[in-house]
């Protein structure tokens, strides 16, 4: 199985989330996980540009994708990569693959849910099955999905430093995608 987390991250937190569902993900047998961001070089003249970015998720099984949520959705350089796909879904290229979610946001109610729904409405215009978190918020005696989004990882920060919950989570959302996507193909 092959996983591509897909992501955008302007200040550090969004990567490390980022590296922790990537770290979760490969803790599970015979998956090959990629990570690749998109940085500032890929947009030109407002434009997505990097069609080997774009190359890389055609083999995927599963695509994780994380942006950092800013006024209410995600970042414009995560939003060119998604204009850029049309063509792959005019050919529903992507159609039957699995896909989460994630982002950070630094209010507590800064509109994160809306960068998740839009992340997994982009999912369903490709034809993709979406998975969420399975973990109750509160109900976890980890204490993962500590901010209770069921949709995807939502975490929060006010000066970047990640709350080792939301990096634990992460890492279950990696492991959960695997764990779903194994028992799709079976």
């Amino acid at each position: 199985m092959k996983v591509v987390v897909v992501f955008h991250s302007a200040a550090g937190s969004t990567r490390r989330l980022a590296q922790s569902v990537a770290s979760g993900a490969a803790m599970e047998p015979g998956v090959e996980v990629v990570a690749v961001e998109i940085v500032g070089a890929d947009i030109v003249e407002g434009r997505f540009g990097n069609l080997e970015l774009l190359r890389r998720l055609d083999n995927a099984d599963a695509i994780i994708f994380g942006s950092p949520t800013y006024m209410g959705c995600v970042s414009a350089q995560f939003k060119a990569f998604t204009d850029a796909t049309s063509e792959l879904w005019a050919k529903q290229a992507w159609a039957n693959k699995i896909a989460a979610g994630f982002t950070i946001g630094a209010n507590l109610s800064g509109d994160q849910l809306n960068t998740i729904q839009y992340l997994q409405v982009f999912a369903s215009q490709h034809g993709m099955f979406w998975v969420g978190l399975d973990i109750p918020g509160n109900y976890d005696p980890a204490k993962r999905n500590r901010l209770g989004a069921q949709s995807g990882l939502i975490a929060h920060s006010v000066d970047t430093e990640l709350n080792e919950t939301d990096l634990l989570t992460a890492r279950y959302l990696g492991q959960r995608v695997v764990q779903v996507g194994k028992k799709l193909a079976s």
